[in-house]
C-alpha cells in the first residue's frame, strides 16, 4: 500500500540499520511552502562522526527514485522533499490495485450491536459509520473482509418482551415493529417495578434457554419482526451486514464451554459465581450467582462459534470507549482460556452529543432515534434547497451523518451542529459532495483528452493539488493501520478545497494551449478518481448532481 513510499522508507531504514541505528524512517507531510514531505529522523545524529556518509547514502536512495524533483538538506539534518510532478503524473493512478496490501488478511468486523424490540438510537450511529468504514478501507487494499452486527437477541429483555405479551394477553403474530418499541421500555420498567412480573419474566427466561418450544417459536416471531425493521432501517442509512448473527446462535454453546472451563480448572467457584482462575485483578466474573450469563460469557462463546464458522486472522470490535474493561477482559480471557489464536481489537470511541455539549434526546426527553436524527437532517438540507429529488436528499443525508462523524477522531466525542454540518462552504459532507459533482460536470463540459501529454503546465495551485492527490495512499494507510477513518475524512476536504481553488482559477473552456488543457484534465480525472475512492472508503456515495 502506498508502495513507493515503503519502498523508500524499508530502503532508508536498512541504511540506519548498517550504522546499528534501530530506527524506522518516516515520511511527515511538510506545512512549508512547496515542500511536500520531510524526513525527520537524522536530526538526532548531527553530531555523530558518521553524519555526512547517513546524509551522501539518504540523498542517493532518494535521488535515485525520480519522485521527487528536489531535495534540499538544512544545517541540522532536516530533508524536505519536493514531488516530481512530471514523473507521477504517468504513475500514480489512486486506483484500488496500485493500492493494494502485499500481505492479505482475513477481518473481521463486530459492530453494530443493536437489540431486537428497540430502534437504532443515536448511540449507535459512530460504530455504524467507524465500522463501515474500516470495513470498505480494509476492502480497498485487498483485505478478505466479513461483518457481523453481533445481535442482543436473547436473555432477560427477550424474555420481559414475552412476559408483557403474556400478561396483556397480546398474540404475537399481531405485534408490529412499532408495537414493539413501545412494549420494550414498558416492560423493562414493569420488570423492576413488579415483583411478579420479574419472577415469571425470569421463570420464561429459563424455560427459553431450556429449549421451551412454545417459547421458542414466540421469540422466532418477535426476532423476524425486529430483523426486517431493523433491516429497513440501515437500508436507509446505506449501512448492511454479511452476517445477522446474534446472542442466540451461540447460547447453546455456554453450557458445554463453562463445563469444560470447570473441568480445566480455568474458571473456579466464587460464593456461588464462577470466576476466571487467571491471576488478575479484578477478577473476571463469567457467570452470575443465580448461574445467569453475562456479556462476556456470551462474547467468549461468539468466539468459539466464529473460530468454527467465520475464521478470521484478526476481530475488530467497534464499541464505545465505556466498554474498555469488558473488552480488556474479554481478550484476556481468550487467551488464558485458549479459544483462539487470532488477534483480537477494541476499537473505542467517544460519544455524540447535541450542539450544545449534551446527550442528544428528544424533546420529551428520551434517547433520540436514528430515524428522527435521519429525518432531521433530511428535512434541513431540503430547507436548504427543494429541487433535490428524494434519492439524491437520502444520499446527502447519509454524506452528513457520516462525514461529520468520521471527521473526529474516534477517541473523542463530538458535538453534532446541524447547521455546520450543511454549511456548502464549511467542511461537511456537502462541501466534499459539491466538490466532486463540480468535477465531473466540468469533465463532461470539455471531454476526455485525446492528446499524449508531452509535458505538464502548471501553475501552483495545480501542483499544491496533485501534490496532495499523490498522497492518497499514505493517508489510507493511517486510516487502516490505526483504525482511524477521520485520516481520510479530513484528506478528503483537502483535496476538494484544493479543486475548488483549481476549479476557480481559470476557466478550462477558455484555454487553447493543448498541453496546457491537457494538463488540467490529468488533474481533473485523478481528483475525481481520488475523491470517490475516499468516499467509498468512508462509505459514502457519490452524488450525480446537487
Amino acid at each position: 500500500m502506498n508502495n513507493l513510499l515503503n519502498k523508500i522508507r524499508i530502503n532508508l531504514t536498512a541504511v540506519l540499520l548498517s550504522y546499528d541505528l534501530n530506527d524506522d524512517v518516516q515520511f511527515i507531510i511538510s506545512k512549508f511552502p512547496e515542500v511536500d514531505l520531510q524526513i525527520n529522523n537524522l536530526v538526532k545524529y548531527k553530531e555523530e562522526n558518521f553524519f555526512d556518509q547517513l546524509l551522501n547514502k539518504f540523498q542517493t536512495i532518494l535521488e535515485e527514485t525520480n519522485i521527487f524533483s528536489e531535495i534540499k538538506s538544512s544545517d541540522i539534518g532536516f530533508l524536505n522533499l519536493s514531488f516530481n510532478h512530471s514523473y507521477l503524473s504517468n504513475i500514480i493512478k489512486n486506483s484500488k490495485d496500485e493500492l493494494e496490501t502485499n500481505v492479505k488478511r482475513t477481518l473481521l468486523f463486530d459492530y453494530g450491536g443493536p437489540n431486537i424490540g428497540k430502534p437504532l438510537h443515536v448511540g449507535h450511529i459512530r460504530t455504524l459509520n467507524i465500522g463501515r468504514s474500516l470495513y470498505n478501507s480494509n476492502s480497498f487494499i485487498g483485505n478478505t473482509v466479513k461483518s457481523d452486527t453481533h445481535l442482543g437477541d436473547w436473555g432477560m429483555p427477550v424474555a420481559q418482551i414475552i412476559t408483557y405479551l403474556e400478561k396483556n394477553k397480546i398474540s404475537p403474530e399481531s405485534v408490529t415493529a412499532g408495537d414493539l418499541e413501545i412494549i420494550y421500555p414498558k416492560a423493562s420498567k414493569e420488570y423492576w417495578d413488579n415483583v411478579d412480573f420479574k419472577k415469571r419474566a425470569q421463570e420464561i427466561n429459563k424455560l427459553l434457554n431450556n429449549g421451551d418450544k412454545n417459547l421458542y417459536e414466540i421469540w422466532k416471531i418477535i426476532k423476524n419482526i425486529s430483523l426486517e425493521n431493523l433491516k429497513i432501517e440501515l437500508k436507509k442509512l446505506n449501512q448492511n451486514f454479511d452476517y445477522w448473527y446474534g446472542e442466540s446462535d451461540v447460547n447453546n454453546l455456554i453450557a458445554p464451554m463453562i463445563n469444560d472451563l470447570v473441568n480445566n480448572k480455568k474458571v473456579i467457584k466464587d460464593e456461588g459465581a464462577l470466576i476466571s482462575s487467571e491471576n488478575v485483578d479484578p477478577k473476571i466474573l463469567i457467570t452470575k450467582t443465580d448461574g445467569s450469563y453475562l456479556y462476556i460469557t456470551t462474547d467468549l462463546a461468539t468466539v468459539l462459534y466464529r473460530k468454527k464458522y467465520l475464521p478470521y486472522d484478526k476481530a475488530y470490535y467497534i464499541v464505545d470507549s465505556r466498554q474498555s474493561l469488558h473488552f480488556k477482559q474479554l481478550f484476556s480471557s481468550i487467551n488464558y482460556f485458549e479459544f483462539s489464536n487470532a488477534e483480537h481489537e477494541h476499537i473505542a470511541y467517544g460519544t455524540i452529543n447535541d450542539a450544545k455539549g449534551n446527550p442528544f434526546k428528544t424533546r420529551d426527553g428520551g434517547t433520540k432515534s436514528l430515524n428522527e436524527l435521519f429525518q432531521e437532517t433530511k428535512n434541513y438540507i431540503k430547507n436548504i434547497n427543494n429541487n433535490i429529488d428524494e434519492a439524491i436528499l437520502d444520499q446527502l443525508t447519509n454524506s452528513v451523518l457520516t462525514f461529520s462523524d468520521l471527521l473526529t477522531n474516534r477517541k473523542t466525542d463530538y458535538k453534532f451542529d446541524l447547521e455546520k454540518f450543511t454549511n456548502i462552504n464549511g467542511k461537511t459532507g456537502i462541501y466534499v459532495q459539491y466538490a466532486q459533482v463540480r468535477a465531473k460536470k466540468l469533465l463532461l463540459e470539455i471531454g476526455e483528452n485525446k492528446k499524449d501529454l508531452d509535458s505538464l503546465v502548471l501553475s501552483s495551485i495545480d501542483k499544491d493539488l496533485l501534490s496532495k492527490l499523490y498522497l492518497f495512499g499514505y493517508h489510507l494507510e493511517q486510516c487502516v493501520q490505526l483504525s482511524e477513518p477521520h485520516h481520510l475524512a479530513n484528506y478528503l476536504y483537502e483535496i476538494s478545497s484544493l479543486f475548488n481553488a483549481f476549479y476557480e482559477e481559470e476557466k478550462l473552456n477558455n484555454i487553447t494551449n493543448q498541453e496546457h488543457l491537457a494538463s488540467k484534465i490529468l488533474i481533473l480525472k485523478l481528483f475525481l478518481t481520488t475523491s470517490q475512492n475516499v468516499m467509498f472508503c468512508l462509505g459514502m456515495e457519490p452524488v450525480e448532481r446537487m
